[in-house]
């Protein structure tokens, strides 16, 4: 059940380059981006990825907090009801939830993605390629963490590489066709199109895949 919900979460070698690719900002980033900043700093520390996190929450909401979509996803981080109630059981500092609230939706995904983040681990290699580990923590927010896990193994059976997303484990998924497009498309368009207008843009962070 729970992979449902993660499933409906909403919104192709090598580690892929970011593309220099122009585009607004919406202005209501710019209200939101101290707050942004403040809890990728708390959660991931001060060198944390906050330039990645405002391109997805561009991509989920375009920085709406008031949005619904059509299959009931909620807010700026775009939370199905069920994920928003887990999430207040995960993180009881976050109080009840409350997926309308910028500062609640800001602050449960940046703790979930870094959720997400923490438990992948590699296969074969010692570690995991920060690119390819991003890229992986994207589509399991997306998609769901349990689908990524089955994709690495499904890469591995084919011999593909299951530490590496872009141009293996991306390649490799039983989703449906829907599915796989949609989650495949996220983390090409967060981290190859948003993130580098947040960081011309002047937000923290580094290149996800320099």
């Amino acid at each position: 059940m729970r992979a449902l919900v993660f499933l409906l979460i909403v919104l192709a070698g090598g580690c892929a380059p970011a593309a220099a690719v122009a585009g607004p900002i919406p202005s209501e980033a710019q209200r939101h981006q101290r707050e942004l900043v403040r809890q990728v700093h708390q959660v991931w520390g001060l060198d944390g990825p906050v330039a990645l996190h405002a391109a997805q929450v561009h991509q989920e909401s375009a920085w709406r907090a008031g949005v619904d979509s059509p299959v009931g996803a909620q807010g700026m981080a775009q939370f199905m009801p069920g994920t928003s109630a887990w999430m207040a059981e995960l993180y009881p500092e976050l109080g009840e939830a409350a997926p309308y609230s910028p500062r609640w939706a800001l602050a449960a995904m940046t703790r979930y993605n870094r959720r997400i983040y923490n438990g992948l681990r590699p296969m074969q290699a010692d570690s995991l390629p920060r690119c390819d580990r991003l890229a992986m923590m994207l589509s399991g927010y997306n998609g769901g963490p349990g689908w990524v896990s089955r994709d690495r193994r499904l890469a591995a059976a084919h011999g593909a590489d299951p530490d590496r997303w872009w141009g293996e484990v991306e390649h490799h998924t039983n989703r449906a066709g829907w599915a796989r497009r949609e989650n495949r498309h996220y983390p090409r368009r967060i981290i190859e199109e948003l993130e580098p207008r947040y960081l011309r843009a002047g937000w923290p962070g580094r290149p996800s895949c320099p």
